[in-house]
């Protein structure tokens, strides 16, 4: 099973990281590819904001300008609505026809609509892009979870709109069912997106609660109301255990920066199958890898542990050297691709 892209087939489960300024820090495309990862996520918003989408459409589009050729999708921005703005109002504020940002708290600011939000990802050259949507917290009250869903229905609409004067060939375009906590909204949410019609369809919003806890219901309930047979993806949900119970529940994409900001804060994923979650975490800043001759996992193939002990990668931190980032992450995106592969079966059964 699988969906098919302008730049090949994403076999599902499928995990994208996210390369939010086109870029994974520390890491090579090559490295990238090496991990056996198969898809990226670009953000649309950072990419306006580091004014480089004319720079990557002049070098032929996201596939050129990085030298990827697997699927990427451009996030459409909306989830800056609630990291930028609902959490710090000072940063901008969410309108009837967009997002306008406040620029590195200056008074410059852009206004992300749904006209030019498709604008941009065209010209990015993305294989799959998303509607601007409103995106919330589970703890916003009822009144504003009834706004974010009548914005991101009302934008999805005129995504759709601007998506189909596209005259060269089109990509996918996904839309994300907001609702917060709210099986009602929800519910509301998904039907007209449906009506609307879109390739793909998205968890949209935080997955935590205020304590941290995974809102398992609502989001397998989100799952629930989208189409079967069609990509169901659980954005910016990344723990493997999270992960696993998506899949369960019918979700077959994920992204997150869990994996790779893990790795630059020097912790690590191993497999171990005693473990409650089926894995465990190597903190590389523990004294104890010092003299430690074992590699990180000796299940993994990757470039730091075929050629490499926990011992030279205590090393590599303690010393500062750009390498040890760059080994961590490409050591926790081949744990990624394993996973998915694991995980393989699972969709099978759905």
């Amino acid at each position: 099973m699988g969906l098919n892209t302008k730049h090949g087939t994403i076999k599902y489960p499928a995990f994208f990281p996210d390369a939010t300024h086109a870029v994974i820090k520390g890491i090579s495309t090559q490295d990238i590819l090496d991990s056996g990862t198969t898809g990226l996520v670009v953000n649309t918003y950072h990419a306006i904001v580091d004014k480089t989408v004319d720079i990557i459409e002049k070098c032929g589009g996201l596939h050129e300008f990085m030298g990827f050729n697997f699927p990427v999708i451009t996030d459409s921005g909306g989830f800056q609505a609630m990291s930028l703005i609902r959490r710090s109002p000072g940063n901008g504020k969410i309108i009837r026809d967009g997002i306008k940002f406040k620029i590195d708290g200056s008074r410059k600011s852009i206004t992300l609509t749904p006209e030019n939000c498709i604008q941009t990802q065209a010209k990015l050259g993305a294989d799959i892009m998303v509607c601007l949507d409103d995106c919330t917290d589970p703890g916003e009250s009822q009144k504003e979870q009834e706004l974010s869903v009548a914005r991101t229905v009302a934008w999805a609409k005129r995504c759709k709109e601007e998506f189909q004067k596209i005259k060269k060939e089109k990509p996918l375009l996904f839309a994300i069912i907001q609702g917060g906590n709210s099986k009602e909204l929800r519910k509301k949410c998904a039907e007209e997106l449906i009506k609307i019609g879109f390739d793909g369809y998205a968890y949209g919003g935080w997955p935590v609660d205020g304590d941290g806890k995974f809102l398992d219901e609502i989001v397998e309930y989100s799952a629930s109301l989208m189409p079967d047979g069609m990509p169901k993806y659980a954005m910016g949900i990344g723990k493997p255990e999270d992960i696993k119970k998506c899949v369960k529940m019918g979700y077959n994409m994920f992204d997150c920066v869990l994996p790779t900001r893990d790795a630059r804060h020097k912790r690590l994923y191993v497999l171990n199958g005693s473990a409650e979650k089926g894995y465990e975490f190597v903190y590389m800043r523990a004294q104890k890898h010092e003299t430690d001759s074992n590699p990180v996992s000796d299940s993994c193939n990757c470039e730091a542990c075929k050629n490499h002990s926990r011992a030279y990668l205590y090393h590599l931190f303690k010393q500062g050297d750009s390498n040890a980032g760059r080994l961590a992450t490409i050591h926790n995106l081949t744990f990624y691709s394993k996973l998915m592969e694991e995980l393989h079966p699972l969709t099978l059964l759905r």
